[in-house]
Formats: structure tokens, sequence, C-alpha cells
């Protein structure tokens, strides 16, 4: 038996067994990287968990979002209740980075709202990877970004066991070292209390805090108490705790720091001086100098994440310290850990973009005298760089990208659904209806047939259109991909289901979300600048049934489990580009693709190219399920599953 120990009712069956078999032959063949070709509902996760299974190695899954991460940590939690399954994000919940805008000389400090609870999970995933060997880290794209040195976190931290020999006082410096609080009031995570020989500390990535008691210069008790009530819930033997904060440096190693601070800064003012930059010489040095005095008197500053190459010990360029970093190597170039990359046509370019955004906002701070030059090294990984840093990949998507199909030495289909799920049935519909249409029968289609060519309707009419030209509440034709809309939607409605509607812009969304509302429709909208928790909030309602119809335009796609939509209606279907993509339409489809009545509505005066390849990769997919159905006799029933709020994390 491996260290991962998977708990789940059911077994492999469809395409899954097949699948899980491919996959793990390649990571025993050594195979760099691969592709689980995988349509939505067809089990992708549980395959997943089988191939974890067969291997005693730690394994990172990168989702795109943190509403896809918190879903995924949760299905894998489920599957391995026994084994270490983390939970890695982005900790901010509103992050305004330092930027700089000579137009306006406008500075613009960092601000950011820290989420606690996020942040104690970040502890906990990285604490696991330095502790346990069966950690499973479900982490979003924070996973390259600059995380601290993982020897100096590990090297950091207080181990202790019944009977060690220690101090009061030796004890009281060390968690002041590691950069733990002391205090007398209410315990927080990062702080201590200390009651004649009686430590109480709340480590970072703990819920409890751990409560020592030491007698005669050594350890007499550990144990796990709750910080409100102080109940004992555990007796331990020993304990480990981590430093409260990723960044920790010894201090020589700020000493150093400091002195290669300085260097760089006399230099960089030197370059100034040069150039008759006397405003910027200034603004540097003085801010400079008061950061280097504060990481002397406290070994710490605001900010001070950018020095982290002087204070790492690192050359200039080299790639930073990420979560990455935590996981296990064999030797510093051959990583010994396992990444899943879950929709990785999203997720691959997300890594590919963060390098580039992140050195255009700090060469203006360096430019202006904000920042000295090693700033730009406090940085996500390049691409080639996390392809250097991890280990085997597995890439997973209903429509795999250009990268994976490229790179991996084999690409596994899973299209066969378990519960026996076709993909949804497509109808095309005309954006406009002519005025001699009006009392004709609607002229929709469903494909696959005749999808070579569409009737070209152009004539214009005065009602509500959702695009073309004048927008949602624009005057523009009698007849409507809104007018039609509605009926359908009323149909929904009485059946007590729900409905996805996708429109081009965000601003459609909102005028669409709005006038549906007026017409007596129980609809919401969703989109970029809706914030993470948000997201989840009106995903659960969604589910409830508090509201029957969700527009949006492109987070209505990736990995949402929504098994109560029944109808997913996408406007201007026709408008080539990246939302009307064949991928971007595919993934859209595959929202009410957990329903048996799954049905999609695609509005279009134009078969486009990449309506009909999504079309027939659509129809191949549903001609494999429907035979797979007849040849063993299965009935297709919809997904039932359990309704919780997607970032509860704990639940």
């Amino acid at each position: 038996m491996g260290i991962f120990k998977l708990k789940s009712d059911y077994k492999p069956s469809g395409d899954q067994p097949k699948a899980i078999r491919q996959l793990i032959k390649g990571i025993k063949s050594g195979d760099k990287c691969q592709a689980l070709l995988g349509v939505t509902g067809s089990g992708k996760t549980f395959t997943m968990a089988n191939v974890i299974s067969n291997f005693d190695m730690p394994v990172l899954v990168i989702a795109p979002n943190k509403v896809l991460a918190a879903q995924l940590y949760r299905e894998y939690k489920n599957f391995f209740p026994e084994n270490s399954v983390n939970y890695f994000v982005s900790y901010y919940d509103y992050y305004q980075p330092e930027a700089y805008m000579p137009i306006t000389d406008t500075y613009i400090g960092k601000e950011a709202m820290i989420n606690e609870e996020i942040d104690r999970l970040r502890h906990q995933a990285t604490s696991a990877l330095l502790s346990r060997r069966d950690a499973i880290i479900v982490a979003s794209v924070s996973c390259i970004y600059n995380l601290g040195v993982p020897a100096d976190y590990f090297s950091s931290a207080l181990r202790l066991e019944i009977g060690k020999a220690i101090t009061r006082g030796d004890l009281l410096r060390q968690l002041i070292k590691m950069r733990f609080t002391r205090t007398n009031g209410q315990l927080k995570r990062g702080y201590f209390r200390l009651r004649g020989s009686v430590f109480e500390i709340l480590p970072a990535s703990k819920e409890n805090v751990f409560r020592v008691e030491l007698e005669d210069q050594r350890v007499k008790e550990i144990a796990l108490a709750d910080p409100l009530t102080k109940n004992i819930k555990e007796i331990l033997n020993e304990m480990a705790v981590f430093p409260p904060k990723h960044f920790i440096s010894t201090e020589p190693r700020r000493e150093q720091a400091t002195q290669e601070i300085r260097k760089e800064l006399k230099e960089r003012l030197k370059f100034f001086d040069g150039k008759r930059f006397l405003l910027e010489a200034e603004r540097l040095e003085r801010r400079t100098k008061y950061d280097i005095e504060m990481i002397k008197s406290i070994g710490y500053c605001h900010g001070i994440e950018n020095y982290s190459r002087h204070l790492s010990g690192k050359f200039a360029g080299e790639p930073p310290d990420t979560l990455l970093s935590y996981f296990r190597h064999r030797n510093k170039s051959s990583p010994s850990f396992l990444t899943i990359i879950d929709e990785s046509h999203i997720s691959i370019p997300q890594i590919r973009g963060m390098y580039e955004g992140d050195r255009a906002r700090k060469n203006i701070l360096i430019q202006f005298g904000w920042r000295l030059p090693s700033a730009l090294d406090n940085r996500p990984l390049k691409f080639e760089e996390f392809e250097k840093q991890t280990g085997q990949i597995i890439c997973t998507s209903a429509t795999p990208g250009e990268w994976e199909m490229k790179h991996s030495s084999r690409v596994v289909e899973q299209i066969i659904r378990p519960t026996g799920l076709i993909d949804p049935t497509i109808e095309i519909k005309p954006v406009s209806h002519s005025p001699g249409e009006k009392n004709k029968e609607n002229k929709s289609r469903t494909f696959p047939q005749g999808i070579d060519s569409a009737e070209r309707i152009t004539e214009i009419h005065p009602f509500i259109s959702a695009a073309r030209p004048q927008g949602i509440c624009g005057k523009v034709r009698d007849k409507s991909q809104v007018d039609d809309l509605e009926e359908e939607l009323k149909i929904i409605v009485q059946k007590k289901e729900r409905a996805i509607v996708n429109t081009l812009t965000k601003k459609m969304a909102e005028d669409l979300s709005d006038y549906l509302g007026k017409r007596g429709f129980a609809a919401r909208w969703m989109h970029s600048d809706t914030k993470t928790l948000e997201r989840a909030e009106i995903l659960t309602d969604f589910r409830r049934g508090k509201f029957d119809i969700l527009v949006g335009v492109n987070l209505l796609r990736e990995g949402l489990d929504l098994p109560e939509v029944s109808l997913v209606a996408i406007l201007d279907a026709d408008r080539e580009g990246f939302l009307r993509s064949d991928t971007s339409l595919i993934q859209t489809m595959g929202r009410c693709a957990r329903n048996i009545d799954g049905r999609v509505i695609l509005y279009a005066d134009n078969i486009t190219g990449s309506l009909k390849r999504a079309i027939e990769e659509t129809e191949r997919r549903r001609k494999i399920q429907i035979a797979y159905n007849k040849k063993h006799g299965i009935t297709p029933k919809s997904i039932k599953k359990k309704i919780e709020n997607l970032l509860d994390l704990e639940k």
C-alpha cells in the first residue's frame, strides 16, 4: 500500500480505467508531460486521485482561480481524508500593488487586506511539505511567486519533546527570534503568551494553541488546547512550530544583506547623479536608508520582499524561492513531485504571463527612484523556470491548449461519463428576425444538420438586442435574440431549473441582468469585477435557487460544478474572438453537461469556423457516449451534488 489512501464509494468506470492505466504508465516511463482530455462531468478529479494513490510522492495541483482551487481542495480532501491535503492561494482579500504613474507624478503605495484564514492555510501547506511525505497542495498561480527561503524557514522551526532541556529564557528568546509576538491579551496567530513557566503558542498554521509547561529547565508537558476555552484537546509527546512569516532570516544573513543593499544603493545613486536626476536620487537614498535601519533593528521593513535577493543570498536574475522550492527534490535539478495543472488551457497562459506584467510595473518604480534594481528579483517565475522546477506534469482539460498538445508525450481521452450523461443538444437561432418572419415558425436548427451555412438576417428593427450595434438596451430589431431568450427562460423558470446566459462584455451582462429583472425574472450578473468571495456566494445562491438566471462573460466557464443548470444561452455566438473561440464555446456549453435536460442555444447569423469546430467536437462526443450507453444498457441521469459554500473550506 502507498502513502496515499484513496477513499471513495465509487470504482473507476467508463473511460476512467483506461485513462488511469495510461497516465500511470506515462509516469513510470518518466514522461515529462501528459494530457488528460476529459469532458465536463467525466470525473477527471477522480481519475487523478486514482493516479496519485499509485505513487509515493507529494503532489501540486494548480487551478486557474481561487474558486476552482477551493472546489478541488474539497474534492481531494474527501478522496484522501487520512492524508495532508492543503490549500495555497493568494491571501489577499484586497491588493493594490506598489506603482508609479509618471504622467501625473502619482505614487501609489502598496495596500493589502490579508485574509487570516487563507494565510493560516498557506502556512499549513508549507509546514506539511517540510514535515510530511503525503502532502497534496491545491494552489493557484500564487505558487510561482516569491515565498522566502525554505531552508531558513525549516531551520528556524522550534522543535520540542517531553524531557528536552531548555530554560524559560532560551525558549522566550527563540520565539522572539522566530518573530512571534508576545502578548498578555487574547492570542492571535503568530502570538504567544507566558504565564509563569507555561507558554501558550498559537502558530500561523494552527487553529489550536500549543501549551508548553517547563519544570526544572526541562519540558514537562506539551498539549494542544482550545484558544478560547483553554480546554486540553490532546496530550503530545513532541511538537514542531514553524515561523509565523515565510520571509525569515538569520542575524548574520541580515547583516550581510544590509551591506549588499548599501553597495547597490551607492551604485544606483552614482547612476542618478551622473544623469543629474537629483529628485530620484534623493528619494531612493532616503527610502532605502530607512529600510536598512528597520531591517537592522527589528529584522523587518515594509516591502521587505523587494530586498529578497539580498536576504536570500542569490545572484541577480536567479529564480526566486517559491512554493515549488518547498517540495522535495532528489537534487537541485531533479524535482521529485507530481504536478497536475487543472484547466490547463487557462492555467498555462496565466503562468506564462505573470513575469512580464510584474516586470513592466517594477521597471517604472526603479526608473524613477522608488526601488533599487534588485526589486526586479522579487518576481514570479518565468515559464521556462517553472518547467525546470516542476517534476512530471499532467495537464487536465476538456479543451487542451496548444502548449499541452505540443509538449505532451500522450493525450489520454476521457469522453465517456460514468453517469451516462450525453453532451447537451445544440440549437442555432438567428440573432434577429426580419418583419416577414414575425408570424412564421422560429427558424432554429438543431445540429449537426446543416452546419455549413446559416441564413444571414440583416433587417434592423426597433427592440432590445444584446449587441449589434447599440447594445443591450438600444433600439435595434423587432424580434431579437433577447426576445427569444425571454421565451426560453420562462420555460426554465416554470420547470424550476437554472439558466446561464453568456454575453460579450461586462456592460452587456449588467444591462441584460437589469432588463431581465424588470421583466420579472430573478437574475444576477457575475464577471471579472466581482470579488472572489462574492463569486462564491453568488454561485452558491444560484444552486440553491435564490435566483434562476446567471448572466456573465468569461467566468461562467471552466470547472464550475452546476448540475442544476439545464440551459446555456450564448448571445452573439458568431462574433469571432477569444470569447467565441471553439475552446471558449465548448467550455461554456459544458456548464449544462451535468444535467440530463442540458441544452445549448447559440444565437448566430453566421456559422463561423469556431462554431463549426465546437459543434462538430460536441457531436463527436455525443456519439461516443450514446454508443457506450446503448452497449451497456445505461440510462443517463443528472448528477446530484450537495450544495455547499465554495469557499467554506473546512466543511
